[in-house]
């Protein structure tokens, strides 16, 4: 399932929509958010969700995302390890799998290198995935309508394409 096939229709879903750019994708505004992630549950995408506004640092990061995606007891809880983890990461063949992080902002703060790495890792792994035919799907709620990333796996973090425009997050 994870292909798309050379047919306009496919072309107008939302996950090719949000992949044909990047894996991570920008949302503001919270419904906005959860008409897409509603989608994606119709779709058969499984979805994650963390509140990265109780990240206040590093470890409470590495915490969060073992315990949410099951990683193994002998996770590192350091950057290498969840690369390595994120690379392993059950993804179905039917749909995919999406990562929600609601409130970045609040952890780009106080992190702002540790949270561009995290979205970093999470580009490289998707694309990663894709060449094996799973779909990673990244979703980032800023309550902030000015937040930005240095581009990640190569790729620019770019806003949905219901809030691109300044003028939409206002």
């Amino acid at each position: 399932m994870a292909i798309f096939r050379d047919e306009p229709e496919e072309f107008e879903r939302l996950d090719w929509m949000l992949l044909q750019d990047g894996a991570v994708t920008l949302y503001f505004r919270p419904q906005v958010l959860a008409e897409d992630i509603e989608w994606l549950k119709e779709h058969d995408y499984e979805v994650d969700t963390f509140d990265c506004s109780v990240w206040v640092g590093e470890s409470e990061m590495h915490e969060a995302l073992s315990c949410g995606l099951d990683f193994l007891g002998y996770y590192g809880r350091n950057l290498n390890a969840l690369n390595d983890c994120i690379g392993d990461i059950g993804v179905p063949e039917e749909g995919g799998r999406v990562l929600v992080f609601n409130r970045y902002d609040s952890f780009a703060a106080n992190e702002p290198q540790l949270a561009w790495s995290v979205l970093d890792i999470m580009e490289v792994n998707s694309r990663r995935l894709l060449l094996v035919g799973r779909r990673l799907i990244i979703l980032v709620q800023s309550d902030d309508p000015g937040i930005s990333f240095e581009s990640v796996g190569g790729r620019a973090v770019m806003w949905n394409t219901r809030e691109w425009l300044n003028t939409s997050r206002q």
